[in-house]
């Protein structure tokens, strides 16, 4: 051993003493030595724990566990293993293989795997269920002792409503079971076609005592059971509510009419202490014209009433608001307008397209006279009491200011005490994740940077603050040019003027010029969005046929065919545009393979499969959604004729889900497969599962890049066909230096192109739209500068955000006599085919998503491209002709800084989504699924983690019913929580409201530059105290209101499709509630309700206002900050939740809401904990004491000892 190694040694020897003195308080080194001694003798944990018994050291199970886990973690020999996964020792060989000990170490990653049945899953999660009464069970009992019922149908024929694959019995325990299936029936939801109906088209049911009974359709009579089965599934019936101490506003009554005027006639109430009585205008008592309140109502009548205004003891109550027989409230929109801010505050009453149905729970919402309340202080009752006197505000806003100050005196009333909490988070681990998570093991993640102190990493993370440096010397300079003009603006005839219209300061006029935008367009700008014709892309004027037959691939069209149905699994190889993607699939369906089924094609972008799809159905000459269609995330363009079916690769795992088989397709093409998306690489090991079980299935995966023998290697080395492409030759050139600010060189280095080289297109890759932009209007100042002379440089840039119209501008051949340069991210790599580039800038680096799991963010940072991406560029060069590549770093770099190939997004992303999902299909080993490139194992713990915290997870590392729900809904396990919570606590239309709108779009508001200021005053009239939840809640409500109007839209900056596509999700997301029988019920005024149950799902984001500045998460302690379009910005908001964490110059939250402490430990019991109040909880023992500031004295001074100092020397406090 050397001397790490001897080190790493002594470590562990160390630990295994502790271990052993902790359990059995035995403290010897020398006794651990020869512990780790007899484990490198031993093949596994029993023949390790069989070897110290037989030594006679009885040590207990969980001990031995431990200590084997330890050393293979920390164990010098295993650290230092090969990459062949062997060691050279003679450890056996469950110590040797690299998987197996990762089995043993990490025994929460390596649960077994087992088949699910959906029919039985959801019986065995029954125990999650609430338990129903127990004289079900009861009967059950009875109906055992007594024997089998006699059964009017054959066995076999006998088709209950229950989720068992067996038929009933004489044994006690089967027909409880058939018990709980029956009644988790409406709970699941099932495949099995057990659910049909008879062949003679009767019903099976069982009656209360358990015995079945066979029902016509068409009979009117049910059982009782059937009864007690749906009102299982709805929400259980509230209690008798208790009476109000006075009529609460919009709250529906039941009442006597007491007497008939001619006006109207009063109304006693019932539901309220003591008599009060109400009036009913002749008004308020139907819709049209009443001419005597007689002819409705007559004395002793029973009524159904609405409060609708109580003021100074008088009442108005109405009765055409209030459905006389059922009692629904036939107008909630007022009720929600009476609390309501921001948009809600303009009423919700009798609008169009209002969702009256929606029934408004208010649970719990305390608006009686003595409830529990915040007592008022005295400042605040003195300043009431002044304010009341002055006659600013009425005395009849604030009727109990004396009662409540005299009822807290006398010690009556209930009064909320403002007390601080402190909430810490539990250091207990999962059980089934003990001694394996970051707080027992230190993981390291994966490197996303090849060398973090190369000269590549060092320019990425230059960028940043170059990039800053430009920002704010651009600001500078229009600070200047205000000032300058405002220098210019006599003032002074203004202040003279007696009759001035406006008066302005200096200061004012300079500031609203800085902030003002510039009115003009860049020249740049103008050429991509001023044109007066609108084009879509490359014009042509050959047929469709023509187009299809000049691609690469139709040469190869029967080869290609043959091929496929040679082999089951093909991997295809072709440049960008030879047609892969298009025709491929029409060669197929051609073929015979849409004939009965589907031809399944995935894209790694929800885009791509919309427009490839609508290029397809063009081709065909069929509508889209017929024979041709598309699946995306919330929105299906498909029928049962279609036969080509383009989708994301998310949606092709969703259906794997549902049906491991995939029995409606018979081929599937992954297409873009080198991209290796985190869903993309999760379907690798599922479609080869899947490939065993159906050898009539044919799996397509084509790449864009050459690298595919590793695709090969990994679908059992299966043959690999290539499509030639029209390529050219392209020479590299390297720089000789590296460079510190690769923006400025690119730049130089294109006006270089420009000028010394021939005629050609050029294309410049780089990171995002700010440097894009950036980088188009310094090109254009440059080419300003040098005059007329210089031909002509069309700048047109190129990212994700752009629209289609003016994206489409680049394949546009430029006019004669003019260059063009394409500024692109790295969307024009492979997805993009740009005819005419003769040169490509590289500055190598690209950015790029990797999940903190720290501080549970996304960072978006700069980091180097690999050697493959960089071959893909240069390769652009070569398409129309012999090409030049311009790579802005040294060759050096490129061999010995730059990854092969790129890191997958699964070894760097948040897994917690997708290991729902693999759990739903009753994957549990996630070690040994068959990744091609296995996660970072500390991802994975981290995830579990994170799934166990929120519910999903038992203490056995299984799925929970709350977990089978939660992956049946297309989104992220913390909206899906959140949206599951809500129905317990009856606010779910509110959650789908804000879930939809957070799942269909990053921001529904548009700031135009040029109408900055009105649009922050309309966002204004959104905002909500409580937070950004609430403020998108309104802006729908706001948005329905309207009628769904784009005017409405326009009117208050907010984006109509961007609405629309919110309408759309909470559409689908209507549909799984229902499906999973779901209630969607409002909460009404009560959106506190809304706040806890975001809580449900976010309580890992949750932070605490720092008395420094800004927040610190719980979790972490991490530093973040309110962004200032926050509504909660300037709020004293002691704790917040928040959606994500964005990192641009700070850590800003997204989406916050303020909260109470006490909700975290009530939505998350497992995670976070109160502080003992007995001693010091972590956060006020790591706050520090520092005094005001003095400039006269030292840091230290105020301290008792630095004062006994300075008094012994003469003079001081202690002197």
């Amino acid at each position: 051993m050397d001397d790490l190694a001897n080190l790493e040694f002594l470590s562990l020897v160390s630990k295994v003493t502790s271990e052993i003195q902790n359990h059995v308080g035995v403290s010897d080194k020398t006794l651990a030595e020869f512990v780790i001694d007899q484990h490198a003798k031993c093949k596994g944990v029993t023949d390790f724990k069989n070897q110290l018994e037989a030594m006679g050291a009885e040590f207990p199970q969980s001990l031995v566990e431990s200590i084997d886990r330890l050393i293979l973690t920390l164990h010098p020999k295993y650290k230092n293993k090969g990459a062949n996964g062997k060691e050279s020792g003679a450890n056996g060989e469950d110590g040797g293989d690299a998987t197996d000990r990762k089995t043993r170490v990490f025994k929460g990653l390596a649960i077994p795997d087992k088949d699910v049945d959906y029919e039985v899953a959801d019986e065995e999660s029954e125990k999650d269920a609430p338990q129903v009464d127990a004289l079900d069970d009861t009967f059950a009992m009875l109906e055992g002792l007594a024997g089998k019922a006699p059964s009017s149908k054959p066995k076999e024929r006998s088709r209950k409503r229950s989720m068992s694959p067996y038929d009933s019995d004489d044994d006690m325990s089967r027909s409880k079971r058939h018990r709980r299936r029956d009644r988790s029936y409406s709970r699941s939801r099932s495949r099995s076609p057990r659910r049909g109906r008879q062949q003679n088209d009767e019903l099976v049911f069982e009656d209360e005592f358990g015995r079945t009974r066979t029902v016509k359709p068409n009979n009117k009579q049910r059982s009782r059971k059937k009864y007690r089965d749906e009102d299982l599934d709805e929400f259980r019936r509230p209690p008798t509510p208790e009476l109000d101490d006075e009529p609460v506003l919009y709250k529906v009554y039941d009442g006597k009419v007491t007497g008939v005027k001619d006006f109207g006639c009063f109304v006693n109430l019932q539901g309220v202490k003591g008599k009060v009585d109400g009036l009913v205008h002749v008004t308020q008592m139907m819709e049209g014209r009443v001419n005597h309140p007689s002819d409705l109502v007559s004395r002793w009548q029973e009524v159904k009433v609405k409060v609708i205004k109580n003021e100074n003891n008088r009442i108005s109550l109405s009765m055409k608001e209030v459905d006389q027989r059922t009692g629904q409230d036939l107008a909630p929109g007022k009720r929600i307008a009476s609390f309501g801010t921001g948009a809600n505050s303009q009423g919700l009453g009798g609008i169009p397209g209002f969702d009256s149905a929606v029934p408004i729970v208010e649970d719990g919402f305390n608006s009686r006279k003595n409830g529990m309340r915040k007592r008022m202080t005295s400042p605040e009752r003195w300043e009431i009491k002044q304010l009341i006197a002055s006659g600013v505000i009425p005395k009849s806003d604030y009727p109990d200011i004396d009662e409540d100050f005299n009822a807290h005196i006398n010690g009556e009333g209930g009064f909320e005490e403002e007390e601080d909490v402190d909430i810490e988070v539990r250091e207990e681990e999962p059980p089934f994740l003990a001694g394996q998570t970051k707080q027992s093991l230190e993981l390291s993640p994966i490197r996303v940077v090849k060398a973090p102190d190369g000269s590549l990493n060092r320019a990425a993370m230059a960028g940043d603050t170059l990039a800053k440096e430009r920002r704010d010397l651009k600001q500078q300079e229009a600070q200047e040019k205000a000032a300058k003009e405002a220098a210019n603006v006599d003032l002074s005839s203004q202040w003279n003027d007696p009759m001035a219209q406006q008066r302005q300061f200096a200061s004012d006029l300079r500031n609203t010029r800085t902030n003002e935008p510039s009115q003009a367009l860049p020249e740049w700008k103008k050429i991509s969005t001023n044109s007066k014709e609108t084009s879509f892309g490359k014009r042509t004027n050959m047929s469709i046929k023509e187009q299809r037959e000049s691609l690469p691939v139709f040469k190869f069209r029967n080869q290609l065919l043959e091929a496929v149905a040679t082999h089951q699994i093909l991997i295809v190889v072709g440049d960008t545009g030879s047609g892969k993607t298009t025709q491929m699939t029409q060669y197929l369906a051609e073929a015979g393979y849409g004939n009965e089924l589907v031809i399944g094609c995935t894209q790694p972008r929800r885009v791509a499969a919309m427009s490839v799809a609508k290029r397809v159905a063009e081709e065909v000459g069929c509508a889209l959604g017929n024979e041709v269609g598309y699946t995306i995330r919330f929105e299906d363009k498909t029928s049962p004729d279609t036969r080509i079916k383009y989708m994301t690769d998310g949606i092709l795992q969703r259906e794997i889900l549902l049906d491991p088989m995939l029995s409606k397709y018979s081929c599937i093409m992954l297409d873009e497969a080198h991209e290796r998306t985190i869903a993309t690489d999760v379907l690798f090991g599922l479609l080869k599962k899947t490939l065993k079980r159906r050898p009539d299935m044919k799996l397509i995966v084509t790449s864009a890049t050459l690298d595919a023998d590793k695709f090969s290697e990994y679908f059992y080395k299966c043959p690999i066909f290539s499509i030639p492409g029209r390529t050219f030759p392209v020479e590299v050139m390297y720089s000789k230096e590296p460079e510190s600010d690769y923006l400025d060189a690119a730049l130089v280095t294109v006006m270089q192109i420009h000028l010394t080289e021939p005629a050609g297109d050029i294309l410049l890759f780089l990171t995002g739209k700010e440097e894009i932009d950036s980088s188009c209007e310094i090109i254009s100042e440059r080419m300003k500068a040098l005059g007329p002379n210089v031909p002509e440089l069309m700048i047109l840039p190129i990212y994700g955000a752009l629209p289609s119209e003016v994206a489409s501008r680049i394949f546009e051949p430029a006019p004669n006599g003019t260059r063009k340069v394409v500024i692109a991210t790295n969307i024009a790599e492979t997805s993009l085919t740009i005819d005419g580039i003769y040169y490509v800038v590289d500055p190598g680096f690209v950015k790029q998503s990797s999940y903190d799991g720290k501080l549970g963010m996304d960072r978006l940072q700069i980091t180097p491209i690999s050697q493959a991406q960089a071959r893909q560029r240069s390769g652009r060069a070569g398409r129309t002709g012999p090409g030049k590549c311009f790579r802005l770093y040294t060759e050096a770099a490129f061999q010995n800084e730059m990854l092969p190939t790129t890191i997958p997004e699964i070894q760097r992303q948040n897994l917690s989504n997708t290991i729902l999902m693999l759990k739903a299909m009753g994957i549990n080993d996630l070690l040994h699924f068959d990744f091609m490139d296995p996660p970072p194992t500390n991802t994975m713990l981290t995830a579990l983690e994170e799934l166990y915290q929120l519910g999903a997870l038992d203490d056995e590392g299984l799925l929970t019913r709350l977990g089978r729900q939660m992956a049946d809904f297309p989104m992220d396990p913390s909206l899906s929580k959140s949206l599951i919570k809500s129905v317990d606590l009856q606010c779910s239309d509110e959650i789908l409201t804000i879930v939809a709108m957070i799942s269909a779009t990053q921001n529904v508001f548009h700031r135009p530059r040029d109408k900055q200021q009105q649009a922050d005053q309309k966002k204004q009239k959104f905002n909500d105290p409580s937070g950004d939840h609430i403020t998108l809640l309104n802006v729908y409500n706001g948005w329905k209101q309207g009628g769904f109007s784009t005017p409405w839209c326009h009117e208050n900056f907010v984006m109509p499709k961007n609405m629309q596509r919110v309408r759309d999700v909470r559409n689908q997301l209507l549909q799984i509630m229902a499906r999973h029988k779901h209630q969607v019920v409002s909460c009404g005024r009560n959106t506190i309700k809304v706040r806890q149950a975001l809580c449900s799902g976010f309580f890992r984001n949750s932070a605490r206002k720092d008395p420094a500045e800004g927040y610190k998460t719980l979790v972490e302690g991490t530093p973040v900050y309110l962004h200032p379009s926050s509504s909660l910005f300037g709020k004293p908001a002691e704790h917040v939740i928040y959606h994500s964490l964005v990192e641009t110059t700070k850590e800003y939250m997204h989406f916050c809401s303020a909260i109470e402490p006490k909700w975290l430990v009530e939505a998350a019991p497992t995670f976070f904990k109160v502080a003992p109040t007995d001693r010091l909880s972590k956060r006020k023992k790591a706050e520090r004491i520092q005094p005001l500031h003095n400039k006269f004295a030292g840091e230290d001074d105020w301290r008792l000892s630095a004062q006994r100092r300075a008094g012994r020397g003469g003079g001081g406090t202690w002197g």
